[in-house]
């Protein structure tokens, strides 16, 4: 029976759920099952006492520790609920106002800082970054541990090209971390603007930019253009000290917490400290227009480049397959972008030690869900949940390596 739910799911959503609803009320579960419905990208229906029935048991099965899940509708919340722990081991609950390590969602949040400046006029996403300085970046003396070190580039040209959608759209040409080279330098790797390459460090060159540009640190002015407009009074791209009373532990894949790292120096790409409630602020807030306009999103959700590399990350993103050409797999500006019969998705993944996050929006369907787990088996349920809740089945798992935790359900 579990094998075939989840075949229908992923093949027939609409009538897996359909299944499921009477199934409950056969059950003697609550005639309000069918009350509250969110409408997903292909018309069907689900009840939200299906999702809350459902997601626990799904958890278990792929001993996935916490979950936080919304889903969007009209382009407003219709549905948002947290499951499991914040700590697996002391059995706290978790909750939707405790902090949780935002990580890679953290470059969404700086990509709509970054389009508030190109309205206000202050940002050319077309002008080389280098041409904002009145000198070198690479003579500038280091104000953090190791992220504003160029003294790398000094004798590297090929920087001097980078503009600030280069930096969005992954194609700078810098590695993701200088770490990832061998002599863990930071150089260009390739002729920048000629391949997506998933790349923390080329955001991170685009907010040294900005900070001496404005004469404002990220922080500063994240509170101004984003947390502050969106009322996301318990986000920061540090750990403050006011999280310390509520935090989230990430936990392996045995279910052993890590420690909490609290010590990160602000980095647009990586060091985001949330709340489920404040990333569900701010999903809303894109979809609506609250701090960009329909330009500006337009241009987010717009493909800039093509991508057709076997994975996302490691020595397979250097190699090519035609296998996502019938998604017109591409990247945006700070969102991947697939096409569907139901338009453009726009997509964002979120993943360090013990935390795995994922949101998808569909902008013509007014459509979308937000995914926070702390788990290292988080991605393991993504398939599946994407399918159960909005019906996506056009999420490339396989890229993104997000391999099911049943490997039933990748036939």
């Amino acid at each position: 029976m579990r094998k075939l739910f989840q075949y229908l799911i992923l093949k027939k959503p609409g009538l897996a759920i359909q299944l499921f609803s009477i199934l409950l009320v056969m059950l003697g579960c609550s005639s309000s099952v069918m009350a509250q419905q969110v409408k997903r990208i292909d018309g069907t229906m689900i009840s939200t006492d299906s999702l809350n029935h459902y997601l626990p048991k799904l958890m278990d099965k792929a001993k996935v520790t916490g979950l936080g899940i919304a889903i969007f509708n009209q382009n407003k919340v219709v549905y948002q609920h947290t499951f499991g722990y914040a700590d697996g081991v002391k059995k706290t609950a978790l909750k939707a106002t405790a902090n949780f390590y935002g990580a890679s969602l953290s470059k969404c949040i700086f990509t709509m800082m970054v389009m508030k400046l190109v309205e206000e006029g202050k940002l050319d996403l077309d002008k080389p970054l280098q041409q904002y300085l009145p000198k070198p970046i690479y003579e500038y003396n280091k104000q953090t541990r190791w992220h504003d070190d160029y003294s790398s580039l000094k004798n590297d040209s090929l920087y001097q090209k980078i503009t600030a959608r280069m930096c969005l759209d992954h194609t700078t040409g810098f590695p993701n971390w200088r770490w990832d080279v061998a002599d863990q330098k930071l150089k260009v790797l390739r002729e920048p603007g000629s391949r997506y390459s998933y790349s923390g460090e080329g955001m991170v060159y685009l907010q040294v930019v900005l900070e001496k540009m404005t004469g404002k640190s990220l922080e500063q002015m994240a509170d101004e253009m984003i947390f502050g407009p969106l009322h996301m009074k318990n986000s920061a791209y540090t750990f403050l000290p006011a999280f310390e009373k509520d935090y989230i532990l990430g936990h392996d894949a045995k279910g052993k917490p890590y420690e909490k790292d609290k010590d990160n120096e602000a980095r647009s790409p990586s060091t985001l400290e949330t709340t489920f409630d404040d990333m569900t602020l701010f999903v809303a807030g894109l979809m609506q227009k609250k701090v960009i306009n329909s330009r500006s999103t337009d241009e987010i959700f717009s493909p800039q480049i093509r991508i057709r590399s076997v994975e996302q990350m490691g020595p397979l993103s250097r190699k090519d397959t035609s296998a996502y050409d019938h998604l017109s797999l591409s990247y945006g500006l700070g969102f991947g972008l697939l096409k569907s019969p139901y338009g453009w998705g726009a997509f964002k993944e979120g993943h360090g030690d013990g935390f795995q996050h994922y949101m998808i929006l569909f902008p013509k369907q007014k459509t979308g869900v937000l995914i926070m787990t702390n788990s290292d088996n988080g991605e393991s349920i993504f398939k599946e949940l994407l399918a159960l809740s909005i019906a996506d089945q056009y999420t490339p798992w396989k890229w993104q390596r997000y391999y099911p935790y049943d490997t039933t359900s990748t036939k």
